[in-house]
Order: C-alpha cells, then sequence, then structure tokens
C-alpha cells in the first residue's frame, strides 16, 4: 500500500513538473508589445522577405504584416507545434485568442 501511495506520488510530481516545463510565451522585438501571427509558413516568409528590402517593397511589407496577420500581446502563453530555422508554428493556450494556431518568426517564442 505504501509503495502504491509512493508511486502515484511520483507519477504525479514527474507529470506537474513536465506540464511546467513546456509554457513558452511570445516575445515580441524590443520597443514593440506585440507579435505577428501568420496563418502559414508561406505567408511568414513572403512578407518577411518584403520587410528586408528597402523603398517601396518594404513598405509593402510592414503594409502586408498589417493586413494578413493577426497581433498578439507580447507575453501570451503558446504551445509549440513545429519549429525550423524559418518559422515556429504555435497555437496559443490562454487569453482572448485562445486556440489560434499560426506561424511566428524564430525570435518571438521564448
Amino acid at each position: 500500500m505504501r509503495t502504491t501511495r509512493l508511486a502515484m506520488g511520483l507519477l504525479i510530481a514527474i507529470a506537474v513538473a513536465g506540464v511546467a516545463g513546456c509554457t513558452h510565451k511570445l516575445v515580441s522585438p524590443q520597443g514593440d508589445t506585440s507579435v505577428a501571427v501568420y496563418p502559414d509558413k508561406a505567408s511568414l516568409q513572403k512578407v518577411g522577405n518584403l520587410k528586408k528590402q528597402d523603398g517601396v517593397m518594404g513598405q509593402i511589407g510592414n503594409l502586408g504584416e498589417t493586413i494578413v496577420a493577426k497581433s498578439v500581446d507580447t507575453g501570451t502563453p503558446v504551445r509549440i507545434i513545429s519549429s525550423d530555422p524559418d518559422g515556429v508554428e504555435i497555437e496559443i493556450t490562454d487569453g482572448p485568442d485562445k486556440g489560434l494556431q499560426g506561424f511566428v518568426t524564430p525570435g518571438s517564442v521564448d
């Protein structure tokens, strides 16, 4: 009986530690208060490439971001679905946008 309780307590402690360790949050670039969440990876890449350019094309990229991406507050808890050097697929786990899935730049998740 005692070993069963000990084993059960150990399993619960491991589960709680595992859940607590998987918490990620959105992090905005310095000076911003929100992160752009894109509906798909292609949109993230296309707008990102436009924003890197100078002049009119860069301005079109900034405009495209406001049209295509959803702005989500910094510190919003997320779950990482997948990740690669080009982007991170996330799902928002709490707040007004709970359940929203999309893509963010690799530096946007802590």
